[in-house]
């Protein structure tokens, strides 16, 4: 599955999303602008997009919500290990309350891997970063990541969004 992400105005991206509504498209925006996210088994019609590709999922893209999305910078030589610890972990969400839809995403033409994860609403996000295996997922002390010579090139970095209808 590839998976596609633009920035533009928020009017600009919901023109898109609207012109092609048989694929799956999501507006998402926070105080700093608009990001559209296109999930696909083909091409995108984006022109210049981010191009990554799902190494692991759960759930459905839907069109309400709050997102998270968890930007990794990981070396080369740390990517197999990278993806070895995150493959399967988006099974642990499927329990947690507001929990919609993960994505784990392999970039293709940079090196930050990108976890996007839906809830319900910002207030299921904030509780399920208490419970432990929230925190086991994300946390890359906790997975022993941190720990390993040569995985992460930066610091790894947040970004939070709402699904915008």
């Amino acid at each position: 599955m590839n998976f596609f992400i633009t920035a533009g105005t928020l009017d600009y991206l919901k023109k898109i999303e609207n012109k092609y509504p048989a694929e799956t498209m999501v507006s998402i925006a926070n105080v700093s602008g608009a990001l559209l996210l296109h999930e696909t088994n083909g091409a995108t019609v984006f022109k210049e997009p981010r191009k990554y590709e799902v190494f692991d999922s759960g759930g459905d893209l839907a069109g309400r919500g709050f997102v998270v999305m968890n930007y990794f910078p990981v070396t080369d030589e740390g990517r197999p290990l990278f993806e070895q610890e995150f493959k399967n972990r988006t099974k642990i969400f499927s329990n947690e309350p507001g929990f919609i839809a993960i994505r784990a995403l392999r970039p293709l033409s940079s090196n930050t891997y990108v976890t996007l994860t839906i809830w319900d609403t910002e207030v299921d996000y904030q509780n399920s970063k208490n419970i432990n295996s929230f925190s086991n997922a994300i946390n890359k002390k906790e997975i022993g990541l941190d720990h390993q010579p040569k995985i992460f090139s930066s610091e790894s970095y947040v970004r939070q969004y709402t699904i915008i209808e």
